[in-house]
Order: structure tokens, then C-alpha cells, then sequence
């Protein structure tokens, strides 16, 4: 279907997934022995015959020229925290000065981008410039810009990897690979792999864009590096579900559409907590399907909002005072013969394939807690974890009072009492009663059971969810293979079942915490479990290298030594990076807009004296707010300067964690001091004096 016939298309179901190139698509174009080699590929993670890939590609190249492509490119996740592509065109000359359209099964398959410029953690020299991306199967292709775009992992010359896909792809086959082994001592035979899915809900603003265009640090850092706060925020409550403004409406309507011809599954919308901040929740699917078009949509939210004059922020703190955004990873396990691991059936304490699978993740998630704090561990989400509006940067895991029964129930070796509440009575005739959950929900807590699976609520609006997703399911396949490893030999399965899980439930109970974990007691209660509270970035990512954590990703092949400690060195360079480049656009703005500007208002104030003295009039309400003004200047020409000066001392420090730590506890406590001058000055100056949109302009102008 081409661009033009989707515009006149108004039936969802016509026009979804037009610019994929889907299993539907791959049926139509592929001869029959070709889509099922593709297809057992997509199932069973099996190799690809080289002759395949031709056929595949000839088609592949064929469908994307008739949707008006004319180049294609290998796109992967690298780094740097955003997607990475290079284009080549289709065209080859003919020796008569004429081109024809080629793409060869070689191009499909492998691609040699330049890895030089990319970060490495010292993996790479700047000279060693040779890199490959290697195509993922199982994630399909699709058309976009006029360009074929073909999903892709990414790695050195040398072999190493590179990117955040190639860890997630390795993870979800050690995950299946030990789930079913955990499955065959239930007596399941005819599941043939288990596949981790993901739903990740992606909170973001929206703001005007004229109104951006005047912020320096909007457009240099994502956020508001100054702002007073407006008078209203969000203490009313009134935007959370509220009705949506006109002008967000249309833009809602049109990301749906470009992501659904995507084959994005974008199935909810609403405004979210805080005022011009709004949420889009997909439809769940393979974890890296979901990690690629996650990274799609997030692009497609920028592109859309600017064509109808907004910018979408997805910065995790845009704005201080009010809820910053964040991304909830909805994460389970299914088997392809149609059952998903995580759903308790009509009686969780019966269903013990579905209690060993709990045990193992509550085991995983104990032991390494320090890895899933780590991997939503960004400068940006700093602001948010432990701020009352996002979980606190201590991990445990809610289950909620009727699992929380049957666990207690597990451990004493006692009789479950029969529940008599299966229902709750809503009270109003013309309602029907509906049937309890398994579990109420629980936003204070950073990994909560919500019915058939696990909400990650940690991550940030701007995160990939790959890092997340490949340490989950490496910890969670680590902890499966314990289980098997123990269990396949039993000469009582059940005996020693009962056993294992009673024992996993009795060491590992502690990271388990159904209150409110926004309430100060649980810092210190966490402290007399012994979990780890790793505050800040600096605080998480050094455990990256810590020896059972290297040891769990060396066992199963999903990250070597080396990788893990260059990770580490680029989550910690990054980090000081952004603090820098944050720290330099203070300075910038201070001294070229803000200074002049109290001096512009200092005048003004001056000028007002100087006419009411003339004339007899008592001044003296200028002469207040202008020794105000006054005192606020020197302060900020101060504070101004010794950022500044801690910017230079940073340089001194070349160890990337010494450096981390010196940006955290100087370099930004400095930048809060500036800040908070520059905030209470903006409270006494006028508008039209100041030199940029004030938060009630960005907030609730839209």
C-alpha cells in the first residue's frame, strides 16, 4: 500500500503494518520452502541458509522500492543511547551509463559501518575503524524516509560487542534454553522455545515549540536547567486522565497512525500526572522486537510533534517540581505452545510450575539487585527514583496479599484457609461484579507482580529497554538453570520441589515488600534486610564489575569481562559528559542572558527612582526590590564562577569513576547552588524582562 492510498485509508486494520515487511508480506512474496527457513528462523533462533537470503533479499528489495525506498540501511542500537544507521543506495551502474536497482543477500546478511567514532570503553583504538552489523531475523524490516530499514546487531572487527542488542538477543536464548528444561520436569513436552515479551509504557511532554526555540537548555540538554516553579502544578490532580487538549489530541491521532504503519501496536493514550505530560502504552511482543520499536517510537514521537509546532521531551526530569517521566518495562515469559509462565491459573497455590518460575525470578532478583538498579542508572533518572514520583532506588519486588499468602503458606508448610472474597462487590445494580486480581497494583515499588507479569517500573523515558531486558533474563535463566541442575536427578520431583522452593523462599523473602515504598521507614527497614540503597549513578554502575556479576554473564555468554568493564567506563564517561555539557550551558545562559537581564531590570528600577525622586515621590518600594535584585547578582556572578572553576578542576581527574563522583558531589552540588539563585531572581523580575519562557508558558501553553 503505498503513502498516498494509507492517507485515504481510514480502517486500521486495512493500512497496519503497510511499511513492514511482515510474516503476511514475507507469505505473499516468498515461495513457500523460503518463508518457512525464514520462519523457523523467527521461531527457533536457527541459522539461515546463505541461498535463502538471497531470495529473501530480492524480495525484501523489491517490496521496498514499490513503497518508494530507493536506499537501505543497517540500523542498530549502539552505545550512545540512540540508534545508529548509514545509507546505501540500491543503485549499480550499467556499462551503458545507466543504473538497476540491486540488493544482494551478502547486504542483507552483513553490513561494515565505520565503529571508530563509536564508544567503546577503550575496546577499540580510534584507528581501529572497522565495525559489522549482522541482520536479526526475528526482527522484521520495514520502510521509513524513503529508506529500506533492516534491524540489525552490531559489533568490532575483533569480534567484540558494541552495541545493546547483541546481549538481549544472547540472553533470550539462555533464557529458553534453561526455561525448558524447568518445563520438561513438569512433564511439558511439546514447547520448543520460550520467549521473553515485553511491554514497555513510554511518559513523555510536550511543549511549544516557539517556546522551546528560546531555551538554550531545552535544546542543549533535554531540560530546564532554571525555572521557578509556576503557580499551579500538579496538586490538583486534574491533568492525570484529564481531558485531552485539542491540539494534543491531533497529535496523538497522527503518531498512532505513523506507528501503526509501522506495526506498532500503540494501544493506550492519556495525560499522565503532571501538566503537558502524557503516556502511550503498546501491546506487548518479543523482548527485541519490543527494544527495536521502542527505539522507533520515541523517534516517531519527535517527528510528529514538530509537525504540528511541539516538541516532544522525553528527558526523565524536565521540569523541577513536577513528575518527571519514566518507561514501565511489563515483562513475562511464554512458550510457543500457547502458555504464559506467569499467569498463577485460577489457583496459584495448586499451580507449582508457575511457583518455581516466581521462586527463580525472586531469587534472581535478590542476588543481583545491584544489576537491575544499574541498568536503569542515567543522570537523567537520578531526579526521578526515590523522589516520591517513581519507585525508590531500593529494588524488591511486590507481590501483593494473595501471592504473599501462598509464599508465607509455602514457607510454614501450612494450609492456604479457602478465600471466600473471589469477588469484590462494587455495590451499584446496574454494574456487574467483576473477579478480584491476583494482586492490587503497587506504584511505589520498582518490580511489582501485576496479575501475569512483572512491571519494572524503574526505567527512564529516554532508556532502551535492551540493557534492562538482557540482565533480567540472563539473572532470571541463571537461577532457572540452578533449579533444573538440582531437580532433573530427583528420585521424588515432588518431595524435592517443595523442598527447593521452601528454601528459595526462606533465604530470599527479603526483597520482598508489599507496603509503601515511598515511606522513610523503608530505607531504614531495607537497611535491617541488608538490600542495597544505590542512590545515584555513581553509587550503581561501579558493582557492574563486581565478580558475581561478571561471572553470571561470562557463564551464560551473554557479555566477556572485557565488554562488561568497557560498559562501565562509557555508563560513567557518559554520565560526567552529561553533567559537563549541563554545567557549560548554565555558564552560557548565566552570563549571556541571565546577568544582562537583572542588569536590564536593575536599570529599570534605577530609572523608576531616579523619576519619583524628581518629582517627590517616596521610592522606596523600588529601592527593596532593587537591593533584592542587587544582592541576587552578586550571588549568581559568584556561584556562576565557581562552577565554573569546578569545571576546570574536573579536567585534572582522568579515572572515569573519580571523575563520575567529582561531577555528582561537586560540579552538580554547584549547579543546584546556582540554580536555586537564578530561580528566586526570576520570582522578582519582570516578564518581559526575563530572558526566557517561564515554567507556566512551557507547562500550559500548549
Amino acid at each position: 500500500m503505498s503513502e498516498a492510498t494509507v492517507q485515504g485509508v481510514t480502517n486500521v486494520p486495512d493500512y497496519f503494518g503497510c511499511n513492514v515487511f511482515n510474516e503476511e508480506t514475507m507469505k505473499n512474496r516468498l515461495p513457500k520452502n523460503v518463508y518457512k527457513s525464514l520462519l523457523k528462523t523467527k521461531q527457533l533462533g536457527t541459522a539461515l541458509d546463505t541461498d535463502v537470503a538471497e531470495v529473501i533479499a530480492s524480495a525484501m528489495k523489491e517490496w521496498a522500492i514499490e513503497k518508494g525506498a530507493t536506499h537501505y540501511t543497517h540500523w542498530f542500537h549502539p552505545m550512545t543511547g540512540v540508534t545508529a544507521e548509514k545509507h546505501d543506495s540500491f543503485i549499480s551502474p550499467t556499462s551503458d551509463g545507466k543504473v538497476i536497482m540491486e540488493f544482494s543477500g551478502k547486504e542483507l546478511i552483513k553490513g561494515e559501518p565505520d565503529a571508530s567514532s563509536f564508544p567503546s570503553g577503550g575496546l577499540r583504538a580510534t584507528f581501529e575503524a572497522r565495525g559489522y552489523t549482522a541482520w536479526d531475523p526475528t526482527s522484521p524490516a520495514f520502510v521509513k524516509d524513503g529508506s529500506l530499514y533492516i534491524p540489525t546487531a552490531f559489533c568490532s572487527y575483533t569480534g567484540e560487542i558494541l552495541d545493546k542488542k547483541t546481549p538481549l538477543l544472547r540472553s533470550m536464548e539462555v533464557l529458553s534454553e534453561q526455561a525448558l528444561r524447568v518445563l520438561r520436569l513438569f512433564g511439558n513436552t511439546t514447547a520448543t522455545r520460550v520467549t521473553t515479551t515485553v511491554g514497555p509504557e513510554q511518559e513523555y511532554f510536550l511543549v511549544d515549540k516557539k517556546l522551546y526555540d528560546q531555551r538554550e537548555d531545552l535544546i542543549l540538554t533535554g531540560r530546564t536547567l532554571f525555572g521557578a516553579k509556576a503557580p499551579k502544578g500538579q496538586e490538583l490532580e486534574d491533568h492525570y486522565f484529564g481531558n485531552i487538549k485539542t491540539r494534543v489530541s491531533e497529535y496523538m491521532k497522527e503518531l498512532d497512525r505513523e506507528l501503526w504503519k509501522l506495526g506498532i501496536c500503540s494501544k493506550t493514550k492519556h495525560n499522565e500526572v503532571a501538566p503537558a505530560q502524557h503516556e502511550m502504552a503498546p501491546i506487548f511482543t518479543t523482548s527485541n522486537v519490543a527494544a527495536d520499536q521502542n527505539a522507533l517510537t520515541m523517534e516517531i514521537m519527535k517527528k510528529v510533534a514538530l509537525k504540528h509546532g511541539l516538541v516532544c521531551l522525553l528527558h526523565e526530569k524536565p521540569f523541577a517540581g513536577v513528575n518527571g517521566s519514566g518507561k514501565h518495562n511489563n515483562w513475562s515469559m511464554s512458550t510457543n505452545d500457547g502458555q504464559n509462565l506467569l499467569d498463577p491459573g485460577d489457583d496459584p497455590k495448586d499451580n507449582f510450575q508457575f511457583l518455581t518460575f516466581l521462586a527463580a525470578i525472586i531469587k534472581a532478583v535478590d542476588e543481583y539487585s545491584d544489576l537491575l538498579r544499574l541498568s536503569v542508572a542515567s543522570a537523567g533518572n537520578d531526579h526521578r527514583l526515590g523522589a516520591n514520583e517513581a519507585p525508590p532506588a531500593i529494588i524488591s519486588i511486590f507481590l501483593g496479599d494473595e501471592l504473599q499468602t501462598i509464599v508465607d503458606a509455602l514457607e510454614s508448610g501450612k494450609m492456604i484457609a479457602e478465600n471466600q472474597d473471589k469477588e469484590f462487590i462494587i455495590g451499584v445494580e446496574a454494574l456487574p461484579n467483576f473477579p478480584k486480581d491476583t494482586t492490587d497494583r503497587n506504584r511505589t515499588s520498582p518490580f511489582a507482580f501485576t496479575g501475569n507479569k512483572f512491571e519494572f517500573r524503574a526505567l527512564g523515558s529516554a532508556d532502551t529497554i535492551a540493557c534492562t531486558n538482557y540482565i533480567l533474563n540472563t539473572i532470571v535463566a541463571k537461577e532457572l538453570k540452578g533449579f533444573a541442575d538440582e531437580l532433573e536427578n530427583s528420585e521424588n520431583f515432588a518431595a524435592d520441589l517443595n523442598k527447593l522452593l521452601v528454601k528459595t523462599i526462606k533465604e530470599h523473602k527479603r526483597i520482598i515488600f508489599n507496603g509503601n515504598g515511598y515511606d522513610e521507614s523503608w530505607i531504614e527497614e531495607a537497611k535491617r534486610r541488608g538490600l542495597p540503597n544505590l542512590v545515584s549513578t555513581v553509587d550503581a554502575v561501579p558493582h557492574f564489575t563486581d565478580e558475581k556479576n561478571i561471572k553470571v554473564f561470562e557463564e551464560f555468554k551473554v557479555l566477556t569481562r572485557t565488554e562488561i568493564v568497557s560498559r562501565t567506563e562509557i555508563l560513567l564517561e557518559n554520565y560526567s559528559k552529561i553533567i559537563n555539557i549541563e554545567a557549560l550551558t548554565m555558564i552560557d545562559m548565566t552570563r549571556k542572558e541571565i546577568i544582562p537581564a537583572a542588569f536590564t531590570f536593575s536599570k529599570e528600577l534605577a530609572d523608576s527612582m531616579v523619576s519619583k525622586k524628581t518629582i517627590g515621590v517616596n521610592f522606596d518600594a523600588e529601592k527593596r526590590v532593587a537591593d533584592k535584585v542587587s544582592c541576587l547578582t552578586n550571588q549568581i556572578v559568584e556561584a556562576v564562577d565557581t562552577l565554573s572553576n569546578d569545571l576546570i578542576k574536573s579536567k585534572e581527574i582522568t579515572e572515569a569513576e573519580a571523575n563520575a563522583r567529582f561531577f555528582r558531589d561537586t560540579v552538580f552540588s554547584s549547579m543546584q547552588s546556582l540554580r536555586a539563585v537564578v530561580d528566586e531572581l526570576e520570582t522578582i523580575t519582570s516578564d518581559k524582562v526575563w530572558p526566557f519562557p517561564a515554567y507556566t508558558d512551557l507547562l500550559f501553553r500548549v
